[in-house]
Parts: C-alpha cells; sequence; structure tokens
C-alpha cells in the first residue's frame, strides 16, 4: 500500500501475540511502534520517574479517583493543578497526553494503554483488536516464560482480568467486544503473517474511504 497516514491503535489478549503482531506491521509500514515505549515518552515528558508509569501500567483503578480524573481531564488543568494532583492522577493525564503527542507527530502503531480511547476525536485512527483461542494462548505463555499449561492459564486470565479492567474503567466502551474496534482479528486462525496482512488489507480500505470523503467535500 502506500504510505500510510493512519495511526493503528491494537488492544490485545494476553498471548495473542498482539505486541508481535504490531511490531511486524509497524516494520512492514515503516512507521513508528510504541509499546513500553510509551511510558517512558510519557515519563520524559511530564518527569514523573519511569516505575510510576510501569507499576500503575494497565492495571485497574479506584472508580471514584477515576471519576476525579476524568472531571480534570475534560475541564483541563493548570500546572498548579497537576502538581496538587494524587500520583494516580498524575500517571493516567501524562500517557494520555503522551499518547495524543505522539500521534501529533505522524503514523505510528500503538499497543494497549487505551490508544484509541485517547484519540477517539482523531480522524486518522484504526483501531484493531486481536484475540486468539485459549489452547493456542496457552501455548505460546507455556513457550515464552517457560510456564505449565495450568500457571499459564493463570496468568492469562489474571493479565486479561487487569486489562479489562483497566480499559473499561477509562473508557465508554467495553474491552474485547467487536463494537469497540474497526478490526477484530483471531490471530491462532490467521497466523502472525497472516494477521499482519490482514491489517493491511483492512487499512488500504480505510485510507481509500478516508480520501475519498475528504475528495467529496
Amino acid at each position: 500500500m502506500s504510505e500510510t497516514t493512519s495511526i493503528i491503535s491494537i488492544g490485545r489478549e494476553f498471548g495473542s501475540g498482539g505486541r508481535q503482531i504490531g511490531e511486524e506491521l509497524a516494520k512492514k509500514l515503516g512507521i513508528k511502534y510504541y509499546d513500553k515505549e510509551l511510558l517512558d515518552h510519557a515519563a520524559e515528558h511530564s518527569g514523573l520517574c519511569k516505575e510510576l508509569f510501569e507499576n500503575h501500567d494497565e492495571k485497574p483503578t479506584n472508580s471514584f479517583l477515576y471519576s476525579l480524573v476524568m472531571d480534570s481531564y475534560s475541564l483541563g488543568y493548570s500546572a498548579a493543578g497537576f502538581t496538587e494532583m494524587p500520583m494516580n492522577h498524575k500517571v493516567f493525564l501524562a500517557q494520555f497526553e503522551t499518547i495524543r503527542h505522539l500521534a501529533e507527530e505522524g503514523p505510528c502503531v500503538m499497543v494497549g494503554r487505551c490508544a484509541d480511547y485517547a484519540l477517539a476525536d482523531n480522524p486518522n485512527l484504526f483501531s484493531v483488536f486481536i484475540h486468539a483461542g485459549l489452547d493456542s494462548r496457552i501455548a505460546r505463555i507455556s513457550a515464552k516464560y517457560l510456564k505449565s499449561p495450568k500457571e499459564s492459564r493463570d496468568a492469562i486470565q489474571k493479565m486479561d482480568k487487569s486489562r479489562s479492567s483497566y480499559y473499561n474503567y477509562y473508557t465508554n466502551k467495553k474491552w474485547g467486544s467487536a463494537q469497540s474496534y474497526d478490526l477484530c482479528i483471531d490471530s491462532s486462525k490467521l497466523g502472525i503473517d497472516g494477521s499482519v496482512d490482514t491489517i493491511i488489507c483492512a487499512l488500504k480500505i480505510f485510507e481509500e474511504k478516508k480520501n475519498a470523503g475528504k475528495t467529496d467535500k
């Protein structure tokens, strides 16, 4: 496809290969890739310690704290207000502002961290969710981390619960639900390469329709 103008966000079940798919997609498209790198950028831009972002990474927070954060986020906040915020607020806002800032720099792939929500008003956003059969995910985690099938199943359930709670708190959508994304892919049926190729094909259609819409105006 021609040079992409899209920002691709990737949500993923644990063990589905979402991270690898995101990396390979970015390589094929020749664009930047952000996963854990988002935490580095957020720490750099906010001046907060990187470990704070790692400790809060895709983990659910108290719903009351969340409502306070969203009030601040929707109304805007001053530098003084930011300084006085509890740490959960600071981490949340710094990460979301970083996602928006990086998206302004150009096309990229962003994995997790509610990037699709942070960029919901960006016309170049194309959101993807990667899922896979449980047996496939157990096999992947067992091989990657040298865990027993039971340990892998437990790790999958724990991580998926954490990601789901985090996403459902911070967005008005449901993690893993088809209605929450532009494209959902079963990587256990398509494989890593097939999943990447499928996203690229869908991106081509997305960008053709987007460009046609610009022409019609």
